[in-house]
């Protein structure tokens, strides 16, 4: 893509933009909607705009070994900027994208194309479908981004998608969901005591002043069979441009309160977001 000019396009979930980044030549933002999707720089996989990217970065740096090639399997594709990061900095990994919209798979092709050489399989289907039948301990980490609009969407909020997404991660694989969610917390808590239900540990990852109430924003779940390197995340995420806090213990389980797992017959999607709170003007 030789011009600089932003590209709009009816995609299946609305209006898709692809806007140049001023500062950096080969690099975009992705929005649906007029709601950040995806930020990502063809000349440079390993820049992270967003804060949320960032934090899932951490996570992915801390699955094994500095280089080591890891199975990833991505819920949600937006502009592939995860698999890119993966693919640059731990060659030879093997990794699945899965994304519901097609109009924006093909959007993402055309204008913001993979790379020849990695291992990435990009396919075009219903997350939660997939996840039920992709092969049991056949991934070492499985990334949940995926929003409808802004919102996650009810199917993957349940206890039976986490228990189908446990049965494809190896037993020290971990869980990374990005949500997003504002005070009192009532989705947010809802899903630590459903992934409560199904893994032996967990961890959530945010900005102070969204985990005290004072905005809505992003929060990362992590959930793993084995015990999570709290602390290593803790420091990564602490010297972040935007720091971040690790709750994992007692402390969260404190933050999670008398929440109950949810069942997919009283799944919700997670609330609207207050307006302007993600949208580009």
């Amino acid at each position: 893509m030789n011009e600089q000019i932003p590209v709009t396009r009816g995609v299946d979930g609305g209006t898709a933009k692809l806007m140049p980044d001023v500062d950096r030549r080969r690099a975009w933002l992705l929005t649906v909607n007029g709601a950040p999707q995806s930020y990502v720089d063809l000349d440079a996989p390993t820049h992270l705009e967003f804060e949320y990217a960032q934090r899932l970065a951490h996570v992915l740096d801390r699955a094994a070994d500095e280089g080591a090639p890891l199975d990833v399997l991505h819920l949600g594709g937006g502009a592939l900027t995860l698999p890119r990061y993966v693919a640059a900095t731990r060659p030879g990994s093997r990794q699945d994208v899965v994304e519901a919209d097609l109009g924006l798979l093909a959007l993402v092709a055309e204008f913001l194309p993979l790379p020849d050489g990695p291992a990435i399989e990009v396919h075009g289907a219903d997350a939660r479908a997939w996840v039920e039948t992709a092969p049991a301990d056949s991934a070492d980490v499985l990334i949940a981004d995926v929003f409808g609009g802004s919102r996650v969407p009810a199917h993957l909020t349940s206890v039976e998608y986490a228990r189908a997404a446990e049965r494809v991660l190896r037993p020290d694989g971990i869980y990374a969901a990005n949500l997003a969610d504002g005070a009192p917390f009532a989705f947010l808590r809802s899903q630590l005591a459903t992934f409560a239900s199904v893994f032996a540990h967990l961890a959530l990852i945010a900005e102070p002043g969204v985990l005290r109430g004072r905005r809505f924003g992003n929060a990362v779940l992590l959930a793993s069979q084995s015990p999570i390197d709290t602390a290593a995340l803790a420091r990564r995420t602490a010297s972040d441009a935007f720091p971040a806090r690790v709750e994992y213990g007692p402390p969260l389980t404190r933050f999670t309160g008398n929440a109950t797992a949810v069942r997919d017959t009283d799944a919700v999607a997670s609330p609207e977001p207050p307006d302007g709170a993600f949208s580009i003007g």
